[in-house]
Parts: structure tokens; sequence; C-alpha cells
């Protein structure tokens, strides 16, 4: 018993590490072709969003939102995924990859 007490600590002490590099750890989404760039952090911060010129139309405003909420939505997606496999590997598999929970400190 001792000793699985010592691996559930030293696991946790891994998983709190994983979760301090996340927030340097970033990906990129895009839409358009590439006129909207989104960039998240392992966090699930959105940290910074790119838009080229040519897209920036008063009357297409629409299709800019739409473009915007692509990539965020995108981004989210890929720095949840990026987060959960970083979190698989700082804890050997021994953490269940159960459909819908979510891992500590990410919601």
């Amino acid at each position: 018993m001792k000793q699985m007490m010592k691996q559930v600590q030293k696991m946790q002490e891994k998983m709190d590490q994983v979760q301090a590099e996340l927030e340097n750890k970033t990906v990129t989404a895009e839409s358009g072709g590439g006129m909207v760039k989104v960039i998240a952090n392992g966090k699930q911060h959105i940290i910074k969003i790119e838009i080229e010129k040519e897209v920036i139309n008063p009357e297409e405003k629409n299709m800019l939102e739409d473009l915007v909420l692509a990539a965020v939505n995108q981004a989210v997606e890929r720095s949840t995924a990026m987060a959960a496999e970083e979190m698989q590997k700082a804890t050997g598999g021994m953490m269940p990859n159960i459909p819908g929970m979510k891992l500590p400190g990410f919601y």
C-alpha cells in the first residue's frame, strides 16, 4: 500500500509538471485557407488571432466571424487533444482514457 501511494504521489507530481509545461506549448488552427489563424496554448487559452487584411471587409462581416469561430473551435480541440496526449505520456498510461472524462485543470 505504501508503494502504491508513492507511485500515486509521483504521478501527481508529473501531472503538475505537465500542466505547467502546457502553458508554453501551442497549437495553431486555420480557416479560410489560412486567412484566419488562431494560436492556443495547452491550457486551452487563445493567445493570438491573426487575420489577413484581405479578409477584412465590412460587407462580409458574417463570413469573417464564421472564419474566426471555426479557427477558434479547431484550436481549442487541438489544444485539448495535445493536453490529453501529454498527460497520457506523463502518467505512462496509468490514467484510463474514459470518454467524456475531463483531465484535472482542463475545462
